[in-house]
């Protein structure tokens, strides 16, 4: 079982920036690859980022593809996302989750665990 926590949400003007922080209960974290997801209201989950067990693969939407950023500290049990240039179309609320697999995914039926959830609000 791996509990998830995210953090680092709020509002923020267009062209700011934001870092989530995702902190993970699980002895074996350096196992899980890890992704960011998120959903605007009226609108479907989709994809953010993702990371693979070891931090040295990561993969972007083409929508935030050289303004976010996903990193991870196996040593403390924490994944990041962050967030630059961001624009009012990022607004939504971002989910941390994980995979028991050392390999990250695109698609939300991949992940096993996720966080509750923290809202990113990007003004005009």
């Amino acid at each position: 079982q791996v509990h998830l926590v995210e953090s680092g949400g709020g509002l923020v003007q267009a062209g700011g920036s934001l870092r989530l922080s995702c902190a993970a209960s699980a002895r074996t974290f350096s196992t899980y690859a890890m992704g960011w997801l998120r959903q605007a209201p009226g609108k479907e989950r989709e994809f953010v980022a993702v990371i693979n067990w070891r931090g040295d693969n990561t993969y972007y939407a083409d929508s935030v593809k050289g303004r976010f950023t996903i990193s991870r500290d196996n040593a403390k049990n924490t994944v990041y996302l962050q967030m630059n240039s961001l624009k009012p179309e990022d607004t939504a609320v971002y989910y941390c989750a994980a995979r028991s697999s050392s390999a990250g995914s695109t698609s939300d039926r991949s992940y096993d665990y996720w966080g509750q959830g923290t809202q990113v609000t990007v003004s005009t």
